[in-house]
């Protein structure tokens, strides 16, 4: 099939636009350090703040998977929206003003300082695992919108897009993406709702207030409500453990930026949910046979379910409208790839590579790490969105691993100070063996246990073990942890098996591997006299970050 021009000079067009904005943005920032590339000087205010919070979800994840979500599975399962929308609430309130006032980097310092550089680079990989997923699911996004709007290979399309979203980030950091997603939400919101009038009113589809209970709303088998509760809880709280949220966080200007913008973001969510919430009813109400797509049938023929989105667009509205909505796809892509592909490199080039291999590496050289890990990062989420079949599933996989592994861990450190390295590492090591021995279908991991209702034609666990496993995580942290603080305090076992050095076997004093954001910072004063504060022999532990010092103006002002 020829390929269309007059839409691939109109997607060309929106790269264009998004590669400026993203440039302009780069200019912005106020040095090369690693931090302001990561963080954006931590100089996010309210309005920019809120549209990148929200697009910290809304992706091409986002939109397809919900339309996907509605028209295969109907209403009543298209829980991931709603899930991450409560997500940002709940790491709104509990999270967000602890993190922001320490003054942390990545999500994973807190771990690392708590309980060592080593168990926060074992705790780095399902992380790493769900922002792959993630940018691989909205690159997928985005190449079957193309390649049923366009006629463009689906493989090219994915990689163009991520090599679009790669490079502007590779130059400005979180400036770029941070200004870029206030342009992407927009184009999703006037691209998706000028399409719906147009597929609405299309000669092939019904009324979608018809028979709606039974074609698009469907119910809920009572036999799943422990599938269902198990996709809930991981969706809400899964969501917490992200770096691509604490990204926007830790940016913020204040504490109270920081928590507001999730409370805001969570309702921005909600109301962007709608316009694929109503396409995939659209589609469902679509007799496919008389729109000139390749079926005869009245549905679309299996296996087509994820190019749910791009087909309303294409066959149901015209070819102009059809563009617009074209571009709302590559924005909502654009709005989370970066986000995802700079997420996991700012971890690795800290919490990895600068805290564990190269303890006194240089800023000039973290920051050259950084941008090789965006380039790594983005060529292997590349890889797995060419591979992977379904949008829906695989944005549901994202949470998976860091709501079993990372997230109890996260809270632990938060809100339980008892908590040590033996039961880290503990918890990590039976939560990730009780979540892989449950299976998963769309890794093809046949199960080693077979959890109560488990279903052996489908291969189906009906039991919520995925939540049995994050709830075994929590408690072998506490168990081990609590036992080792017993045995070793009351003497039970000898100093030297402290092999962590956590309990009674401390190491002496040494220079901090995660420094505080203010740490070897020189500030100019009037008489030409070049002060250092903080510096990283001074301590141990970072000192507290409060908000008087949560930008370098502030410090110079005080100093």
């Amino acid at each position: 099939m020829a390929v269309n021009v007059p839409g691939l000079i109109a997607v060309i067009l929106f790269y264009i636009l998004i590669l400026g904005i993203g440039l302009w943005a780069a200019r912005r920032k106020r040095n090369s350090y690693n931090e302001d590339l990561m963080l954006a000087g931590r100089d996010i205010g309210v309005f920019v703040g809120v549209f990148t919070m929200t697009a910290t979800w809304v992706g091409g994840g986002f939109i397809n998977g919900t339309s996907e979500a509605i028209y295969s599975w109907g209403f009543v399962w298209c829980q991931a929206p709603f899930g991450y929308a409560a997500s940002l609430w709940f790491g709104g309130y509990f999270f967000a003003k602890r993190m922001r006032s320490q003054g942390y980097v990545t999500m994973l310092d807190p771990i690392q300082q708590k309980y060592g550089d080593r168990m926060g680079g074992l705790l780095y990989l399902p992380s790493l695992m769900g922002e792959l997923f993630w940018s691989a699911a909205i690159l997928g996004a985005l190449g079957s919108t193309l390649s049923v709007i366009i006629s463009l290979n689906y493989d090219i399309a994915v990689i163009i897009s991520a090599c679009i979203a790669v490079f502007y980030t590779l130059f400005g950091g979180l400036y770029s993406v941070a200004y870029t997603d206030v342009v992407q939400l927009l184009c999703i919101f006037f691209g998706l709702w000028l399409s719906i009038p147009f597929a609405m009113t299309h000669d092939a589809v019904r009324d979608i207030s018809v028979n709606y209970t039974t074609v698009w709303i469907k119910d809920l088998d009572p036999a799943y409500s422990g599938q269902y509760i198990d996709g809930f809880l991981l969706l809400i709280f899964g969501g917490i453990g992200w770096q691509v949220y604490f990204q926007r966080v830790l940016s913020a200007r204040t504490t109270r930026i920081a928590e507001n913008l999730s409370y805001f973001a969570g309702f921005g969510c909600l109301f962007l949910t709608i316009p694929p919430l109503l396409i995939g009813a659209i589609a469902a109400q679509t007799n496919w046979s008389e729109t000139g797509y390749n079926t005869s049938e009245f549905s679309l023929p299996q296996g087509d379910e994820r190019m749910v989105l791009p087909l309303v667009l294409q066959y149901l509205c015209p070819s102009a409208v059809s563009f617009f909505g074209l571009g709302a796809v590559a924005a909502a892509v654009m709005s989370s790839a970066d986000s995802s592909v700079l997420s996991a490199s700012g971890m690795f080039s800290r919490n990895i590579y600068g805290a564990i291999f190269r303890q006194h590496a240089s800023e000039r050289e973290l920051t050259w790490v950084l941008r090789i890990a965006i380039f790594g990062v983005g060529v292997v989420a590349t890889v797995i969105a060419i591979t992977v079949g379904s949008i829906y599933e695989l944005w549901f996989l994202c949470s998976d691993f860091v709501y079993v592994m990372l997230y109890p861990q996260l809270t632990c450190v938060v809100y339980f100070t008892g908590t040590n390295t033996y039961g880290s590492l503990a918890g990590f090591i039976i939560g990730l063996f009780f979540r892989l021995a449950g299976g998963d279908n769309l890794l093809n991991f046949k199960p080693l246990i077979r959890y109560p209702w488990y279903l052996e034609d489908s291969n189906t666990q009906l039991f919520p073990y995925k939540t049995f496993s994050m709830l075994l995580t929590f408690v072998s942290i506490f168990t081990v942890s609590y036992s080792a603080n017993f045995l070793f305090k009351r003497g039970i076992l000898r100093k030297q098996y402290d092999v962590f050095r956590c309990i009674v076997n401390l190491p002496e004093k040494k220079p901090s591997k995660i420094f505080h954001p203010a740490q070897e910072l020189n500030v100019e004063m009037s008489s030409k006299e070049t002060v250092t504060t903080f510096s990283e022999s001074t301590y141990d532990v970072p000192p507290p970050y409060t908000e008087a010092s949560s930008n370098r103006e502030t410090l110079q002002t005080k100093l």
